[in-house]
């Protein structure tokens, strides 16, 4: 008997460890613009590996910005804004995660940063889920890390990044249905008393990537691209900052 419920519960555990699999794999996005944003043109060299890069195709940037996405969204999702960022003269590089979740490679950035030792200074962004491991990996590495950030996110509660310095923008939208204005308010206290807040009337949570709609988030009034716009325009004035 004893024998037969210990199989039970090894079957059950790993039916358990499977749904769990199909649902981190069974992604969001990435929408047709985003795909055709993966192709290299006159001003950015696209490149896949490890992870996908983005590189001027003039000069040689000093600066870089690593981005980790949002929680079960299909890296590529974010490839629109990385291609409009890295047009500017910027390195910019999308960390894929295992199983889509970035708390199971909040340490990635590391291995971005020592492939590319010719960058002075970096800087991390991150969506939903990737925001809050991006400033997790700020925390972890304050003398590495110039700039973060936070695309409708915020540091967990056990991370307080007040002290540091680091330049800090975090970018939400009005109709975000699933982080709310109050989740940034509260989470000021934990952030630089300098970092910039930046808030787009009539933006959601899924029109921070390219990966189309998202159960429980809000109906967004403006269109994804002028979203994504205001976005890149926040998100490049942080790592003009930090160039100089």
């Amino acid at each position: 008997m004893k024998k037969r419920i210990l199989i039970l519960a090894i079957i059950i555990l790993l039916l358990g460890v499977a749904g769990f699999v199909f649902w981190a794999e069974n992604s969001l996005g990435p929408m047709p613009e985003a795909e055709a944003a993966m192709q290299s043109n006159a001003e950015v060299q696209v490149t896949e590996g490890e992870w996908i890069a983005f590189q001027p195709a003039a000069g040689n940037p000093s600066t870089g910005l690593i981005i980790y996405p949002g929680g079960r969204v299909d890296p590529v999702s974010y490839a629109p804004i990385a291609q409009q960022i890295a047009s500017q003269g910027y390195l910019v590089i999308i960390v894929p995660m295992p199983l889509n979740l970035a708390f199971l490679g909040s340490n990635r950035a590391a291995d971005v940063m020592a492939a590319y030792p010719e960058i002075d200074h970096w800087a991390i962004a991150g969506h939903s889920l990737g925001g809050s491991m991006a400033a997790s990996f700020s925390y972890s590495h304050p003398q590495e890390m110039d700039g973060l950030v936070l695309w409708a996110s915020y540091p967990a509660n056990n991370q307080d990044l007040s002290g540091q310095e680091l330049a800090v923008s975090s970018i939400y939208a009005s109709n975000d249905g699933l982080v709310s204005q109050s989740d940034i308010s509260s989470s000021q206290s934990r952030l630089p008393a300098d970092a910039n807040y930046v808030k787009i009337e009539g933006g959601n949570h899924g029109q921070f990537g390219w990966y189309g709609e998202q159960p429980g988030d809000g109906a967004a009034t403006i269109s994804r691209q002028e979203q994504q716009d205001r976005t890149a325009a926040e998100t490049l004035r942080l790592l003009e900052s930090i160039s100089k």
